[in-house]
């Protein structure tokens, strides 16, 4: 039995914003929202690591069909660069840090790539950084790798984080400058470790990147996997994660801010091919300006032999003016009943002018309303980082998008609920 659900239009309330979310039926086939039949099932999609086998995309296709496809078609190429961008990594005492050739054995085992970007981005470069925790190691100290746009050559580029056996580890990834920029980010995590992997997007104006992050969870492993999105023109992120023994957990936790003529694309899947493992997924985001525009696709595949699953995923988003919009598409594939829970919520909406004018009737002026409402409602992701000047750099963040849409609203525009 497969259960697949697709939501993008919504048609309800809750906590101020539209919502359409079900809980995943075991008892049979259902699909529910706007976007017509159903795509075949995740499991079926085609992987290689060879170029020739996972074609250009034209736009029509399921993966690509919400995409800016001629702003990311720089990328479709083989044979890219790798002199747009400077990798630098600030490693803690315990972790070791190595540039491989791109034939080193250890590169390829975290999956194989399943979008035109990331098969590119693989057959392109020439070496790759790896950063390795070693068995059993405590990290002392948050491992920084700053991935620095210096050309708008279209390149390409390939990390690999390997967390041993019994390892606590926490990594921060930062994208900063402009560059022009398909990634290769594998994970794998060994048999009862923990891994904090945070990746933020804070290009500059006229950025285009595309990340492809492969996840592979050992026995007993536990991720945490954090996505942050502010900047470049257009981004794209998408994270797999497949568990290989029972017992694993990830949680994956998104915030994004998209501004005018932002696109900003968050894939996931989630792939629960074992028993007894379970996964969070958490993604909320933010937009305004004309041409703002936020995708969020979720899917998440229960197989068969996938016994004692629990899962959950849930995707919010808030509009602040006219013009912005959001895609929020949740998918569930479940092919057994027996499972201790799965099921998600879609929820996109308006800014709430009822807590608005309570705020204000408070005696809280209109401009500080606003920033306490938006605030609240990134709260509990910013606090779940759990990396205190990852939280900080984001309230800093959040706040300077806030300064924009006030900006506007003192000027006399229009937003959205005005």
């Amino acid at each position: 039995m497969t259960t697949q659900t697709e939501s993008t239009t919504p048609d309800a309330t809750v906590d101020g914003l539209s919502t359409d979310h079900s809980r995943a039926a075991v008892e049979g086939a259902h699909t529910h929202g706007v976007g017509g039949t159903p795509q075949g099932s995740r499991a079926e999609r085609v992987t290689s690591f060879d170029p020739e086998v996972i074609t250009v995309p034209t736009g029509r296709e399921e993966e690509w069909r919400f995409s800016p496809v001629s702003r990311l078609a720089p990328l479709f190429e083989t044979g890219l660069s790798s002199r747009g961008v400077r990798t630098t990594v600030v490693e803690a005492p315990e972790v070791e840090v190595q540039i491989v050739p791109r034939d080193d054995e250890r590169l390829g085992r975290a999956g194989v790539p399943g979008d035109r970007t990331a098969v590119t981005a693989w057959a392109s470069v020439e070496e790759a950084t790896v950063v390795s925790i070693p068995a059993q190691a405590v990290v002392s100290e948050v491992t920084s790798i700053r991935v620095e746009g210096i050309d708008d050559t279209p390149s390409a580029s390939h990390l690999l984080v390997h967390a041993g056996a019994l390892s606590e580890s926490v990594v921060v990834l930062d994208h900063i400058g402009r560059a022009t920029l398909t990634e290769t980010v594998e994970v794998v995590v060994d048999d009862g470790a923990h891994l904090t992997l945070v990746s933020v997007q804070d290009w500059s104006e006229g950025a285009v990147h595309a990340s492809s992050h492969r996840i592979r969870l050992g026995r007993d492993a536990k991720v945490k996997h954090i996505v942050v999105t502010f900047g470049g023109d257009v981004v794209r992120v998408t994270p797999d994660a497949e568990f290989t023994a029972e017992g694993g957990e990830v949680e994956m936790v998104g915030l994004y801010f998209a501004d005018a003529d932002q696109h900003q694309e968050h894939r996931l899947f989630v792939d629960h091919a074992v028993p007894s493992c379970k996964s969070r997924v958490t993604y909320k985001g933010a937009l305004q300006g004309a041409g703002a525009h936020t995708v969020w696709v979720g899917d998440v595949l229960i197989r068969a032999e996938a016994e004692g699953t629990d899962t959950y995923e849930l995707n919010r988003n808030l509009v602040l003016s006219d013009g912005a919009r959001a895609d929020s598409v949740p998918n569930l594939e479940i092919e057994t009943g027996l499972i201790e829970g799965a099921g998600h919520a879609s929820a996109t909406g308006r800014f709430d002018d009822e807590q608005l004018f309570y705020l204000q009737a408070r005696g809280i002026p209109e401009a500080d309303a606003r920033r306490l409402v938006v605030r609240g409602f990134f709260a509990e992701l910013i606090q779940a980082i759990g990396v205190e000047s990852v939280e900080q750099r984001l309230l800093d963040s959040i706040e300077a998008e806030l300064s924009k849409s006030m900006s506007v609203i003192e000027g006399g525009q229009p937003t959205v609920g005005a």
